[in-house]
């Protein structure tokens, strides 16, 4: 949850990671990239060259979220829609800062295309939802109580239809039963999927996301750098792990998730082995991130801890890192995200590594904001049309099971001219640096 977004109802059930700095048994980071949780006791200050760097930059602001909400009401004005419904999540904090939990009752905010907006409430929740909603920043609007006999789509209909709107897009992370039961009261060619909007909406960055973006990633390096600086031969991944939340919290940032594979453990993108010890000429992967402002970091590293990677990995790193380049090379307004994966993908055909998914088995890239992987994405099936403040990964990979894998992963911007990155590339496979 983002430390500006005000977190009201069901609270999320994500499984928190028990880690341990003291010692060396820590349990180890999910494929999933479960939040690292907070260690419980007092140590001694592993990071004092680290301070907290979030007074920089300031959260998005209650004016700010009206202005997305009326700009979401110009989106659906021009498609021809009179209204966008979206329940707890990403896209709901987006607009209004108000965080609720997914249950069976459904709780919606509902955008009109005037820019105006209701709330959709079951009504013993009401009272509490006002205390979020109508604070001094909240973005209040009228709530609108649906009793628990009659469910919510009946008053959500009558009170579109109060405000004329016949046409409404879903967001596209609603679950089925909201988008279906609308689908029942309004008639099926009225509701539609919303992912083109919501697409349009959150990918183009404003110069205030992309300072956050910048910032964070450029935060997430730093972590990398210094708890490189504290790997030694012997650990396993989960020791590394802890060493990144605990820089990343003595950065100011919060929800970090790590991903830490040793060797053979990293021919898995999203591996679960975090027992694997370093050894000399191991490659080490770390895949991390963490929130900033409810903004998202996420980047990868593979480098060697000690002693130098033989020729076979030093040929991938290269391919990965030469991929990388080249991907970025051709980004600019105009480009399909498809074509984007492609090059990359001819990158590391030309350097012996197929073409296809042979040894680069996920895409290329995802989005990335206010959630870590969000559109667009770099796909080879991808047709969105890039645009300036569009933000994604760029990571490429060479995976050999029973050897090793090699990722490298930065944040590009598209720009009004071409792409920018955040922080610095990857210099070698010897350092994160």
């Amino acid at each position: 949850m983002s430390e500006t977004t005000r977190s009201i109802g069901t609270s999320s059930r994500r499984d928190m990671l028990a880690l341990s700095l003291g010692v060396g048994a820590l349990s180890a980071c999910r494929a999933t990239r479960a939040p690292v949780a907070p260690t419980g006791a007092a140590h001694a200050d592993p990071f004092d060259e680290l301070r907290d760097e979030r007074a920089g930059l300031a959260p998005i602001s209650s004016v700010e979220r009206k202005a997305r909400r009326v700009r979401l009401g110009t989106l659906l004005a021009r498609r021809g829609l009179d209204a966008f419904v979206c329940e707890g999540g990403a896209t709901m904090s987006y607009l209004s800062g108000i965080s609720w939990g997914k249950s069976e009752r459904t709780f919606a905010l509902v955008v009109t295309a005037d820019g105006a907006h209701f709330w959709m409430c079951p009504a013993f929740e009401a009272e509490k939802a006002r205390l979020s909603i109508n604070t001094d920043d909240g973005p209040a609007g009228e709530i609108v109580e649906w009793a628990e006999h009659e469910y919510a789509w009946k008053p959500m209909a009558a009170a579109l239809r109060a405000r004329r709107a016949e046409r409404v897009a879903v967001d596209p992370t609603a679950r089925f039963f909201i988008a279906e039961s609308l689908r029942a009261e309004l008639g099926g060619e009225r509701v539609v999927f919303g992912r083109e909007i919501v697409t349009e909406l959150r990918g183009v960055k404003d110069a205030h996301e992309l300072a956050l973006l910048r910032r964070a990633n450029e935060l997430t390096q730093r972590a990398i750098i210094a708890t490189s600086q504290r790997v030694e031969l012997g650990m396993n991944g989960s020791a590394v792990a802890a060493l990144m939340d605990a820089a990343h919290r003595k950065l100011g940032m919060s929800g970090a998730w790590c991903l830490a594979l040793v060797g053979p453990a990293a021919a898995y993108p999203h591996g679960e082995n975090h027992d694997v010890v370093i050894g000399r000429g191991d490659f080490l992967l770390v895949d991390t991130g963490a929130s900033l402002h409810g903004y998202q970091s996420d980047t990868t590293r593979t480098w060697c801890v000690a002693g130098a990677p033989d020729a076979a990995r030093m040929k991938a790193w290269n391919a990965v890192r030469s991929a990388q380049q080249r991907a970025f090379d051709a980004l600019k307004p105009g480009v399909l995200c498809r074509d984007i994966d492609r090059i990359a993908r001819a990158s590391l055909a030309a350097d012996g590594f197929g073409g296809a998914y042979e040894h680069l088995t996920h895409r290329l890239g995802h989005g990335i904001g206010v959630e870590g992987h969000e559109d667009p994405y770099f796909d080879g099936g991808n047709e969105t049309v890039l645009a300036p403040g569009m933000t994604l990964s760029n990571e490429p990979g060479v995976y050999v099971l029973g050897k090793y894998g090699v990722r490298l992963e930065d944040i590009v911007q598209v720009t009004e001219s071409g792409a920018d990155h955040y922080g610095r590339w990857q210099g070698a496979p010897t350092s994160p640096e």
